[in-house]
């Protein structure tokens, strides 16, 4: 099948390089010169582990092309995906869906035969019929379906998330439009994917959904860690123990400095938002984004404690930048927040990201310094902080840096090492939820038994 992409950032370029892997006709519409002409010399504006070969190998084969001239590009598709970016929009935390909206009337003028457009960026409920709406309104006779496919697309293992889904959600008004849809799915049969076919707008909240709550599992066990630390608990121990029990699962359970990224903000504020106007407010999705922020912020603190109070004239080493590992996003990142609230506390920072140092200095700009390795980043530090736990982080030689140290202070704030493991190379540990070598949580008097 032909299908056009409209928009080739992260969600486009990836759903592009798959379709076409399947052995569909794919090209993908951006705006940007730049990017398109980058994309064809080869150049990947984004950093995810295998997309480059993917591209590379589907551009060869002649089944993925990128173009500036959307009409040229959707005039002879079967089906056209909208993956914009639908940003928070300023003020009240909405999302931005004027990307949306201008794809939608630019593709209704372009249409020549029956149509299936898909919205593949993350909308709130009833994008879909504001889309559809428009395109009838710029071309009552085009014979169009409009339909709701979201993305469940992990950054750093996205090309997986997509050839192997734990589902397809297709919302769709009419059986035609969704038979389309799943047409193109069809390759995913034999890894026995399954489809969800529901209405339209269903599809666009399931999503919201999905990101929100993934988002409160996230913060739960990050408030735990907070008692843990109170009552001398491991929170690791208890999200084991917790994570066992098939109703839970072990996944999102991992005590850290909070969630950041290109979805988790951005979806639940829109859903608090739509949910709001809706005159039904989701209280809990709420605290999970008032207790985040506050959990970023509070990151910062946690790492002038652990150098005794203040790090005024101190150096700090900061290992990790981006959101997460395997990606080079840093939108939302704890590590802004971090060392936003190091530099106002009067310490100096260097840090060092294996991939995402290029982002990091677009945005903190000429206040950070930055290293090529984690070694050199420790060099005079007065204490070294893990914010990201990269792969390359999990071994490092913890002695030698140890030495090239002002001070023997670490920082864990994702729990990659241990207290004994760094106490052994000389270190002061501190991590999250109770993980540290200091000060012992005092313990917790015992109730005195009834008769006793």
């Amino acid at each position: 099948m032909r299908i056009a992409i409209i928009g080739s950032g992260y969600v486009g370029l990836v759903s592009g390089a798959c379709f076409a892997d399947f052995g569909h006709t794919v090209v993908c519409v951006d705006k940007d010169p730049a990017k398109i002409e980058a994309l064809r010399a080869g150049r990947i504006p984004i950093f995810e582990p295998g997309l480059d070969t993917l591209v590379a190998d589907n551009v060869r084969q002649g089944r993925l092309s990128f173009t500036t001239n959307l009409p040229e590009g959707v005039a002879e598709a079967d089906a056209v995906f909208i993956a914009v970016g639908t940003p928070s929009r300023r003020g009240d935390g909405f999302a931005d869906l004027s990307f949306v909206f201008q794809a939608a009337r630019e593709i209704a003028a372009a249409v020549t035969r029956f149509t299936v457009v898909v919205t593949k960026s993350t909308v709130p409920v009833g994008t879909g019929d504001e889309v559809e709406r428009i395109i009838r309104e710029v071309r009552p006779e085009a014979e169009v379906a409009v339909v709701s496919n979201p993305e469940f697309l992990r950054e750093g293992a996205a090309i997986a998330d997509f050839k192997r889904p734990d589902r397809i959600v297709i919302g769709a008004e009419e059986t035609r439009a969704a038979e389309v849809v799943s047409e193109l799915y069809r390759p995913l049969y034999l890894n026995q994917a399954p489809i969800l076919v529901t209405s339209r707008r269903t599809a666009e909240l399931t999503k919201y959904a999905a990101n929100a709550f993934l988002a409160t599992k996230i913060t739960f066990i990050n408030e735990m860690a907070d008692l843990c630390e109170q009552v001398g608990a491991d929170v690791q121990q208890v999200a084991r123990g917790i994570g066992l029990d098939n109703r839970i699962g072990p996944k999102f359970l991992h005590a850290g400095p909070g969630y950041g990224g290109s979805c988790f903000p951005k979806d639940t504020l829109a859903l608090v938002k739509t949910a709001q106007d809706a005159g039904s407010p989701v209280r809990l999705v709420e605290t999970v984004v008032a207790v985040n922020e506050s959990r970023k912020r509070a990151m910062a603190r946690k790492v002038i404690l652990a150098c005794g109070g203040s790090v005024r004239g101190k150096r700090i080493a900061v290992l990790g930048l981006t959101f997460k590992p395997n990606t080079d996003d840093m939108r939302d990142a704890p590590s802004l927040s971090i060392i936003t609230g190091l530099l106002d506390a009067g310490a100096s920072v260097r840090a060092h990201d294996p991939v995402g140092m290029e982002q990091a200095r677009r945005l903190l700009g000429d206040e950070v310094d930055f290293a090529e390795d984690p070694y050199a980043c420790a060099e005079g530090a007065h204490a070294l902080v893990i914010v990201t736990e990269w792969n390359a982080f999990r071994a490092l030689d913890l002695a030698r840096l140890g030495e090239a140290m002002a001070a023997p202070i670490l920082v864990d704030l994702r729990n990659v090492y241990g207290p004994a493991e760094a106490t052994r190379h000389g270190f002061r540990y501190l991590g999250v939820g109770g993980r540290r070598e200091w000060p012992v949580a005092p313990a917790l008097p015992v109730p005195e038994t009834a008769g006793a």
